[in-house]
């Protein structure tokens, strides 16, 4: 596995994307994706790291958000049966850098709309449970797990826009089960990536250490103050550009 250079201008990059992202729940693993891609190293050797980082931050803004009273376990449940084994199924998946590339531009640009036009949607009533019907959150678990472990994001970018659109959450019951659902998720796709010796891990310190900052800083404001919408619109932007970058490589 080549190693992975990073570059010293992009560490407050990190921390940036770290605190907006814990800001609404996330993990970060979409933006610290796209700021490889815009260092120009778009390679499946990078998804360890991803998912590593994804882990520290979404575990903070879980631990932050449960402590001020947001998290259900309820709703997460029927959720993360589904996709926990396919995020691990997703992350032995060996793909190739063409078919990787795809994807993560996929990912990033679904991620993008989401971070630009979704704001907060009030829920009928928050902690909404989602009854005795588990189809759909087994379905949609699956669905995001297995994307989730291929290309090396949590699923929580993706998961929120949903409990928000059905009003089964309002934003912050929405930020703490998305950051557990992350967390749960990352962990069994960096298990499938390392079961294949997926790994590169040589910055993880220094990263770490960024991500960490910025996702104390990104909970605490995301947690008892208001939502940054214009760095969240800035970040929706910085997807963008990342996520275009590779999906022209195919046109």
């Amino acid at each position: 596995m080549p190693e992975v250079i990073v570059a010293w201008w992009i560490l407050p990059l990190f921390f940036f994307v770290a605190m907006l992202y814990a800001s609404v729940g996330h993990g970060g693993a979409s933006g610290y994706l796209a700021l490889f891609a815009l260092a120009g190293v778009a390679t499946s050797a990078v998804v360890p790291i991803a998912l590593m980082l994804n882990i520290l931050v979404a575990s903070v803004g879980f631990a932050v958000y449960q402590r001020n009273g947001y998290f259900s376990f309820r709703l997460l449940k029927p959720f993360i049966i589904g996709s926990i084994p396919a995020a691990f199924i997703g992350g032995l998946i060996p793909l190739s850098s063409q078919t990787f590339s795809l994807l993560l531009g996929l990912a990033l640009t679904l991620a993008a709309i989401r971070m630009l036009f979704l704001r907060e949607v009030k829920a009928t009533s928050p902690d909404k449970t989602i009854g005795q019907n588990w189809i759909w959150p087994l379905c949609i678990g699956l669905v995001l797990g297995l994307v989730s472990g291929m290309v090396g994001i949590g699923g929580g970018i993706f998961l929120s826009p949903i409990l928000l659109f059905l009003r089964w959450a309002d934003a912050k019951h929405t930020a703490a089960v998305s950051s557990a659902f992350i967390v749960v998720n990352s962990v069994s796709g960096l298990a499938g990536h390392l079961s294949r010796g997926n790994v590169a891990t040589s910055p993880m310190i220094i990263l770490g250490a960024c991500v960490l900052a910025g996702g104390f800083l990104g909970s605490y404001l995301g947690a008892r103050r208001a939502r940054p919408l214009f760095l969240q619109t800035l970040l929706g932007l910085v997807l963008l550009i990342a996520g275009g970058k590779l999906l022209l490589l195919f046109v």
